[in-house]
């Protein structure tokens, strides 16, 4: 099942299907629907986790204005996926808090 219209993008044409990966896994959407649009397609639910009690969010509004939708894409943090195009060879991952998730390495 995938998002044929947006609330705020309006209707689009359905680009060539075009690879990219999240969290280092490849998938593929369409290019020009929305990031998020791809994921929920592929069935991902949560694209980030809060810092404080680790609690999965995805999308919620999808029109822009919350922030329960951003990752990181292409190393840039809190991009809002529901109003983002999705381009070939885009790299998302998975948000915790305001980043990537730590190595065990390292403190939080």
């Amino acid at each position: 099942m995938r998002i044929e219209e947006h609330p705020i993008l309006g209707a689009f044409e359905k680009g060539d299907e075009v690879a990219f990966t999240l969290d280092g896994k490849e998938m593929h959407g369409y290019e020009g629907e929305p990031i998020a649009a791809a994921l929920r397609a592929a069935g991902v639910m949560a694209h980030r986790h809060t810092r404080k009690k680790d609690e999965p969010r995805g999308i919620f509004c999808a029109i822009g204005r919350c922030t329960d939708c951003v990752m990181i894409v292409d190393g840039k943090p809190n991009v809002r996926t529901c109003i983002t195009p999705l381009k070939a060879g885009m790299q998302v991952q998975t948000q915790y808090g305001i980043s990537a998730k730590e190595s065990e390495d390292e403190t939080i």
